[in-house]
């Protein structure tokens, strides 16, 4: 009887022993992909922050800038999209529309001087940029945590084991690849 309770202690031990590697392993992935979704949820809530100043800015545009019809209407879709997007991809895409329109908006403000100097304009676009600041590095945070848990994913034992516990790569935020471009700025070359 003991002869035949050697192989069957050495098959438990083994076991024992691919639990107390696989353990961490899996903790890890689970621990890495519970960091990446909170850093995902710190972009989605700097979005929706984003989402829910632009209303009051628009608004407060439209007051100065009612002949601005076409440039209000397109924040106003580019918000629409953001606010539709459900992957980092979708998002990414849509906040760079919105990006844009806001660019496009900040050019007809400049137009309006006496909108510029409206306390609660000023408010807004301070909340604005201080909204964007926290956008960017809610982003970087979001990044880097996609990369720490791809490296886990794509290394050797990682790749073996994501692959049995069901672990994917996780999808980066990205620019678009039109944001490589610098901006024009032309204060109209007349020495003013």
């Amino acid at each position: 009887m003991k002869k035949g309770l050697i192989p069957i202690l050495v098959i438990v031990g083994i076991i024992v022993v691919l639990a107390l590697m696989l353990i961490p392993s899996y903790n890890g992935f689970v621990e890495g992909e519970e960091n990446v979704d909170a850093a995902y949820a710190q972009v989605d809530n700097q979005l929706q922050r984003r989402l829910d100043l632009i209303p009051n800015l628009v608004k407060t545009v439209e007051a100065f800038a009612k002949q601005e019809r076409d440039v209000i209407a397109s924040v106003t879709e580019a918000r629409a999209k953001l606010a539709g997007a459900n992957s980092p991809q979708d998002q990414a895409e849509a906040n760079d529309e919105l990006s844009g329109a806001l660019s496009r908006l900040l050019v007809v403000v400049e137009n309006y001087p006496d909108l510029k100097s409206d306390a609660n304009f000023r408010q807004l676009m301070d909340e604005l940029a201080g909204t964007e600041n926290r956008l960017v590095v809610a982003r970087q945070d979001y990044n880097t945590e996609v990369a720490l848990f791809n490296k886990k994913v794509k290394r050797f034992p990682g790749a073996m084991l994501a692959g049995i516990f069901g672990f994917d790569e996780k999808e980066y935020f990205k620019a678009d690849a039109a944001a490589q471009d610098a901006p024009v700025v032309d204060f109209g070359g007349d020495g003013e």
